[in-house]
């Protein structure tokens, strides 16, 4: 387990900044200092009457609140405190968070044995509006020696809860703890502990370790985990920040220890408090061993329904066992459960659990039932722990149907059973999905395959019409459909049992669209049909007439281009098309031909033929297709043809729009064909429905560029050269990469242009010289036979601090032994110019240049005369061509000129 440092406070409000905590923070410290002030002078006044110097008290202890109404909340504060101490609080100062305090009056003191005193603080506060609230007590002081916090006897006891009033959801009660925070261990026996947090609203509870803290609130200094505290060392805790068990394996070292617990509340993801529970461990020697529980697995049960188990300890020593148990379903209001406790018998014990839920325990998480026995060793009594988590849920909602009606169908339902659900969702599926919710499992699960298409917030919505959002559903599907129950914390029921039903078959259902020849003048296609077989004879007594409409692809409107008499005929054959250029939508319709009585009855959904496109690259064709149908086509055939035989194989079948073809010749002709299949979901229509896309060829080529080499650069300075060095593709991810292109840009920002190209492949080096400066940007790309051309290489820039700068000497001897006679700059590059003057000592000017070179020969501008030996001085402007551009840069020194005359 990670020791958390940071204080709770902080953990909040983590993005603040350390002003904007203090700001936070500053009606708190503003009390707080007054209200230690105020103890500090009880506790003296304490010393001084009674003679004592360790009147400290302060063992463990934690806030929790219950929303009262409106914005007022009562909060309860529980403390354990040493007993025999003077610093006794019959009040305990709370600050409330809002910049007020009060002090609560105890409402139960309970002495227990070992010198612990119980202590029960409650009081009311009504909070002036919406926001967060850390309601806090500090007192002084921890009890003397407590083993992990330094000088303990020194540090205030500091306790906190986040209080949160928001518009966004319900008022909030803060989860209650029903196990104690202060227990016993024994050493080298598994030490186990569990706050026993049960939320009143049903909240998402998490648990995780933090800093005691004392003064302030601040965490305290030098405070570790019991398991860093000498012969402990080597220890493990952990704590489970779902259960909230928290385990010590193997404590080593008697004495006293405090932890922090932090109990954080989630709803819909979002935290909406928390409680902080700083709790005592008193490890000391023995050599019992802990009592065991039989365990008990977690259940579920519908609402409505009993749950019951047997609980079961025993004790290896025979001990005299005590058997107690709490948690949310013993201490709720309504139909709690019942456990018959305390159970007390020497060496096992058992009791029975037995709870009646009702519709009103349903909600999303579960609720735990803690368990605890305890044996009556000398001198620890051992523990055993045992959680058992109970899932209530919502029972399925009864009576669901669908009926169709016209292109709709009319979905109807009882109410739930449970009057508190606030609500349905309904699902939707094309086919019988068979499934059965598992054990414990609610709501309608993906996989199932189940979409949901409405969700209704009133209880009393029985009724629905499925319209498909308007669009009408289709002939031919077999529409199924699922509800539930939906309650207010999120949780739902489990899901009603699956109905299913087709539309009437009073409309003609389209089955094919099939490219029967492939021509842009002479193409043709197949288009098939199932005649209506539930035609209401009153209504439409016939004779009857097919028209068939097509549209070109499928943006193009439907026009009526044939009819067909009667029923039984359900197929057409539509030629003299381009079925080269594009796929063909087409739509049945059906006429009501009697005599005086001639009306259209309605039309089947459209459907769209298959078109293959195809996509040639380097030895391979990738092959896409498009089509729309009412149907669902579930797999496709990919054809090619045989050369030889001039016939179309079957080379894939694949679920997917899309398939490529590799290994392939590159300037060779290929041919392709797709064969659809699918069906409709109602199981008395014929499948599978075989559908032929147009036949489509193309010639794979090498458009493909070979990967893009790797740069480096290395520069000589001497000889002023950059030397680009980049890697061979073809030893990687290429095989035809044939020649280079190297680039360049002399600044930045400037675009980069060519400025050499290298063969062979395995020419991978090149020097650039002769630039003006050697700043610069390098790319390199690979060509490959065909000319295609990679991406750039990576882009590696130089810039002039690559080699040593523009320097100048500090003395030159101008007496013409051709040594050394001319001031010169040391070796120089990338300088564009320079703007350097040269002054006597009383600074009057001698020479001056714009030449980098320079070459003072030491003579007077003015004069014309060598000038006398001495110390000259010089300010020197160097225009330097950088990476980023042009840049100048200032030089200044003296100069030693010696001629020796």
């Amino acid at each position: 387990m990670t020791l958390q440092t940071k204080g709770i406070c902080d953990q909040g409000h983590d993005n603040k900044s350390p002003g904007s905590e203090l700001l936070f923070r500053l009606p708190y410290i503003l009390i707080t200092f007054v209200s230690v002030m105020r103890k500090l002078l009880l506790v003296l006044v304490l010393l001084l009457s009674s003679g004592l110097v360790l009147a400290t008290h302060q063992r463990a202890g934690e806030i929790t609140y219950r929303h009262i109404g409106g914005l007022t909340y009562e909060v309860t504060i529980l403390t354990f405190t040493f007993a025999p101490s003077p610093a006794d609080r019959p009040k305990l100062e709370i600050l409330w968070g809002d910049g007020t305090s009060s002090e609560l009056p105890r409402t139960i003191k309970e002495d227990l044995p070992n010198d612990i005193r119980r202590n029960v603080y409650v009081g009311q506060h009504t909070y002036p509006g919406l926001g967060e609230y850390l309601i806090s007590v500090e007192d002084p002081n921890r009890n003397y020696g407590i083993l992990n916090i330094p000088n303990s006897v020194n540090i205030p006891f500091f306790i906190e809860s986040l209080l949160v009033i928001s518009p966004f959801f319900t008022p909030n009660n803060s989860p209650i703890l029903l196990l104690e925070p202060i227990d016993y261990g024994c050493t080298f026996i598994p030490y186990i502990h569990n706050p026993g947090a049960y939320d009143l609203d049903g909240d998402s509870l998490s648990y995780r370790l933090v800093t005691c803290r004392g003064a302030g609130g601040f965490d305290i200094p030098g405070y570790t985990l019991p398991n860093t505290v000498g012969s402990n060392v080597g220890s493990i805790i952990s704590l489970n920040a779902f259960t909230g068990d928290f385990l010590w394996d193997s404590p080593k070292m008697q004495g006293e220890y405090n932890i922090a617990i932090l109990i954080e509340e989630w709803r819909n993801g979002l935290r909406i408090g928390y409680v902080t529970r700083d709790m005592q461990i008193i490890v000391q020697g023995c050599s019992n061993l802990p009592p065991e529980f039989v365990p008990v697995p977690d259940t579920c049960v519908v609402a409505g329904g009993v749950v019951d188990f047997d609980v079961t300890a025993s004790d290896p020593n025979g001990n005299v066992l005590t058997l107690t148990g709490t948690g949310g379903p013993v201490v709720i209001t309504e139909s709690p459960a019942v456990f018959q406790q305390p159970v007390v018998g020497p060496g096992s014990v058992s009791s029975h659990f037995h709870w009646q839920t009702v519709c009103n325990h349903v909600r999303l998480n579960p609720y735990q039932v803690y368990f605890k026995v305890q044996d009556n060793s000398f001198p620890v009594n051992l523990i055993d722990l045992m959680t058992v988590n109970i899932s209530v849920i919502g029972p399925p909602v009864p009576g669901l149907t669908a009926v169709p009606a016209g292109n709709n169908m009319l979905i109807s339902w009882n109410r739930s059973p449970c009057g508190n659900a606030t609500g349905y969702a309904l699902y939707r599926r094309n086919g019988f999905a068979g499934w059965v919710p598992g054990y414990c499992e609610t709501g309608v699960p993906a996989y199932t395959g189940y979409q949901r298409i409405q969700t209704f917030e009133n209880l009393t919505d029985t009724t629905f019409t499925d319209d498909n959002k308007g669009s009408g559903l289709i002939h031919g599907q077999d529409y199924c459909y699922i509800i539930i129950a939906l309650y207010p914390d999120g949780a739902q029921s489990i899901a009603s049992e699956e109905v299913c039903a087709t539309l009437v078959r009073d409309l003609p259902i389209i089955t094919h669209n099939s490219i029967r020849n492939t021509d842009a003048v002479n193409g043709s296609v197949f288009v098939g049909w199932v005649k209506p077989t539930e035609l209401d004879s009153t209504q439409t007594p016939g004779p009857f007439k097919y028209f068939i409409y097509r549209a070109i692809q499928t943006s193009g409107p439907l026009t009526l281009i044939d009819s067909l008499d009667g029923l039984n005929d359900t197929s057409y054959v539509d030629t003299l098309l381009n079925t080269v250029a594009g796929g063909f939508t087409y739509s049945i319709g059906l006429l009501n031909n009697t005599p005086g009585m001639r009306f259209l009855v309605g039309y089947s959904q459209a459907a769209t033929s298959v078109f293959l496109r195809l996509q040639p690259t380097d030895e391979k064709i990738i092959l896409s297709w498009d089509f729309s149908v009412p149907w669902e086509n579930d797999s496709f055939v990919v054809y090619r043809r045989n050369p030889l035989t001039l016939f179309f194989d079957s080379i894939a079948i694949t679920h997917l729009r899309t398939y490529q073809d590799t290994g392939l010749k590159n300037g060779e002709t290929y041919c392709y064909m797709i064969k659809s299949r699918g069906a409709y979901s109602d199981p008395e229509l014929p499948a599978p429905l075989l559908n032929f896309s147009q036949q489509a060829c193309a010639v794979p080529l090498d458009n493909v560029a070979p990967c893009p080499p790797v740069l480096a650069i290395t520069v000589e300075c001497e000889q002023l050269t950059n030397i680009l060095r980049w890697t061979n593709p073809n030893r990687s991810c290429a095989d035809d990469a044939a020649l280079y292109n190297i680039y360049y840009a002399s600044q930045q920002q400037a675009d980069f242009s060519l400025i050499a190209t290298r063969s062979p492949a395995t020419d991978t080096v090149y020097l650039h010289q002769g630039m003006a400066s050697i700043a610069g940007c390098y790319a390199v790309t690979a060509v490959d036979s065909t000319g295609n051309e990679s991406l750039f290489s990576n882009i590696v820039c130089i810039d002039i601090d690559s080699c040593p700068a523009y320097q100048l000497p500090n003395v030159f001897t101008p007496n013409n032994d051709g040594k050394n006679d001319y001031f010169r700059p040391f070796p120089w590059h990338s300088v564009e110019r320079i703007d350097i003057s040269i002054y006597n000592r009383w600074g009057v000017l001698v020479f001056e240049t714009t030449e980098p070179y320079i070459n003072w020969d030491g003579k007077d501008k003015n004069t014309g005369q060598l000038c006398a030996d001495g110390v000259y001085f010089y300010a020197c402007d160097v225009y330097e061509l950088r990476l980023k551009g042009l840049s100048s840069r200032k030089l200044s020194g003296v100069i030693h000129l010696i001629s020796g005359q």
